[in-house]
């Protein structure tokens, strides 16, 4: 069962996004995102928009599950965008108290912000959800191979990354759990001034942080058990290969950029 932060798992499928190359899917990621800054009118989002409802229907999973993805982050989001509205004036005013300006850009603009961090949290997820966490190591591990002419251990780094990764939704469910243990015990979360509240969290973070640590040196114990040593001189039981699905996707990608570009003049 997948639950409220969807970010960082694995579901498998036989999709087409999940039969994609680890490498395509990120590097497709990374580019989507830097493209997604040059969207500037109601045609370049709808198309973006467009694209991303598209790739979600590919990978099989339900359009739901990644609204339940984005709501942990929500919050940060709307904070987001209500700082974009209040700072940003010009064209019509609708509200000006002070420093403080609500006006028709501002507006455009929030609205511009919501749809781009949505939009980024909901493909970032799409990466994880339907790329396993090996073949997600080894595409970063690629991806960062020229850096081994600097002396960088690409092969840790590839590692530390993954795990991070997968580690957020244990996080989430730890902290989870903790807190309804505090609520068991009286205590209520979102009530009282700010002081009160910040003495409220300090119950959570110290048995959060006590778990991490044990985890991780539960995860360091069994890959030394295993005899995981570091990524040099190791060689791969699976290869990543690209094919002709890859091809398509690239194809994809380069006629989404010509029709954002075409569509910024409108």
């Amino acid at each position: 069962m997948i639950d409220k932060l969807i970010f960082g798992r694995f579901v498998p499928g036989e999709s087409w996004i999940h039969a994609l190359d680890a490498r395509t899917k990120l590097l497709g990621g990374f580019y989507f995102i830097a493209i997604l800054f040059l969207a500037n009118n109601p045609y370049t989002y709808a198309l973006m928009i467009a694209f991303t409802f598209g790739v979600i229907f590919l990978t099989g999973i339900k359009v739901k599950v990644f609204i339940k993805g984005v709501r942990p982050l929500l919050w940060l989001i709307l904070f987001t965008v209500i700082m974009q509205m209040l700072f940003t004036s010009g064209g019509i005013i609708y509200f000006e108290f002070g420093p403080f300006t609500i006006s028709s850009f501002g507006v455009i603009n929030g609205i511009y912000v919501f749809i781009r961090f949505t939009l980024i949290i909901i493909l970032s997820t799409v990466i994880t959800l339907t790329t396993t966490p090996m073949d997600l190591t080894d595409a970063i591990e690629y991806l960062l191979r020229p850096l081994k002419y600097l002396k960088v251990p690409v092969a840790d780094i590839a590692l530390m990354i993954t795990v991070a990764l997968r580690f957020i939704p244990t996080l989430m469910e730890e902290t989870d759990k903790i807190m309804k243990a505090q609520r068991a015990r009286g205590v209520e979360f979102g009530e009282g001034n700010l002081f009160e509240q910040m003495k409220v969290v300090v119950p959570i973070f110290i048995p959060l942080f006590v778990s991490s640590f044990n985890r991780a040196e539960d995860l360091a114990d069994a890959m030394e058990v295993r005899g995981y040593d570091g990524g040099e001189g190791r060689t791969k039981f699976r290869l990543l290969h690209w094919r002709w699905i890859d091809l398509i996707a690239l194809i994809v990608i380069v006629l989404l950029t010509a029709s954002l570009i075409y569509l910024r003049g409108y």
